[in-house]
């Protein structure tokens, strides 16, 4: 439920108005949006008369109920306006939001050397990328393939973010890494495995860094948003949503079917920021460039990309990695469309 405060409405009233809702069992939560203040009410709800919430103060404009189940992740949670996520990063703030241009993140799958992460870094910001991907800790399918290096690549991504002044996004597997973690991280990312563990995502709900969520692979839409709503619950506002393609009946072209038409979805439903990562959607480098344009075109806020100094040789997801020339060219080519549809900021010269 939704309570929306007329334009000009009083601070000292709104607190009022919060401080006595919270006599009643609810817990209030203030979203100041562009024109007004809306009071979300989590809570028993359902038995509630809007009317009766309605009479609380004159300078309540109406009182709505949130249909979905997931009740903050919901568009109608904000009155319809997207949400913005402000990531701190060395070189400074980055939003990535659906009125702001897109962020590009981009980088190994797993942190192998410092050279590696360091020039892989300093290559994908002279591109034009705001964040780097690295893996510290790898979920991988098999238990005898590459896990990460750990704690050590920790120490590695603080080295390449001190470098380049990228931000930096990797993930977190297990809670008792999270503190170590988000003393490097900028966002903290929960991998597509992990997208139902729910006491790990209760976790990173209650910390104050920026939390990537990846859809899981068999995970619907509403899935996904009931775990994006476990996060929000545990009081972190601060979520993006990464498509990485979902499992279908053909996996021998591709290694997921990555879901561009989630964007448009995702869109009506919430107004939490999307990102796209055409390289687990793909699992291929040679159709990464296609489906990122097609992200962009489709309306997308952020794009993960895989990048490799010598994909052959990684130890882990080389063939859906571009080196860093192809990025290069890729990027050259994501500008045209993103400034196409009023998306794209300029890439400042930088030496390498």
């Amino acid at each position: 439920m939704i309570v929306v405060m007329k334009i000009g409405s009083p601070e000292a009233e709104i607190d009022r108005i919060n401080e006595e809702l919270t006599t009643w069992g609810l817990s209030p939560e203030k979203i100041v949006g562009k024109h007004k203040v809306v009071i979300g009410l989590v809570g028993e709800t359902v038995s509630l008369d809007p009317l009766q919430i309605q009479e609380v103060s004159p300078w309540i404009e109406q009182v709505l109920r949130v249909e979905q189940p997931y009740k903050r992740a919901s568009r109608e949670y904000r009155q319809g306006e997207a949400s913005e996520v402000v990531v701190s990063t060395p070189d400074g703030p980055v939003t990535i939001s659906q009125h702001h241009p897109v962020s590009v993140v981009a980088g190994p799958c797993s942190v192998e050397n410092e050279e590696m992460i360091v020039e892989t870094a300093k290559r994908v910001k002279a591109a034009g990328a705001k964040f780097l991907r690295g893996g510290a800790y790898k979920p991988r399918t098999s238990p005898y393939a590459f896990q990460g290096h750990g704690e050590s690549a920790l120490e590695l991504l603080a080295a390449a973010r001190a470098a380049s002044g990228l931000g930096i996004i990797t993930e977190v597997m297990d809670a008792a890494d999270l503190d170590v973690i988000a003393e490097v991280a900028d966002v903290i990312q929960v991998g597509a495995r992990n997208m139902q563990n729910f006491s790990l995502l209760k976790k990173v709900g209650a910390q104050p860094k920026p939390v990537l969520l990846k859809r899981g692979m068999a995970a619907t839409i509403e899935d996904w948003l009931m775990a994006a709503e476990y996060i929000l619950a545990a009081g972190n506002p601060n979520v993006i949503l990464c498509e990485r393609g979902i499992r279908t009946f053909d996996r021998q072209y591709t290694r997921n079917t990555l879901d561009v038409s989630v964007v448009p979805v995702l869109r009506k439903l919430t107004h939490l920021p999307i990102m796209i990562d055409p390289s687990h959607g793909t699992g291929w480098s040679e159709f990464v460039p296609s489906m990122a344009m097609a992200s962009i075109a489709a309306g997308c806020d952020s794009l993960m990309i895989e990048v490799h100094p010598n994909p052959k040789k990684a130890l882990s997801d080389g063939p859906q990695s571009l080196t860093p020339e192809a990025f290069d060219q890729l990027m050259q080519e994501l500008a045209v469309i993103g400034k196409a549809v009023g998306r794209w900021q300029p890439a400042v010269a930088i030496a390498v």
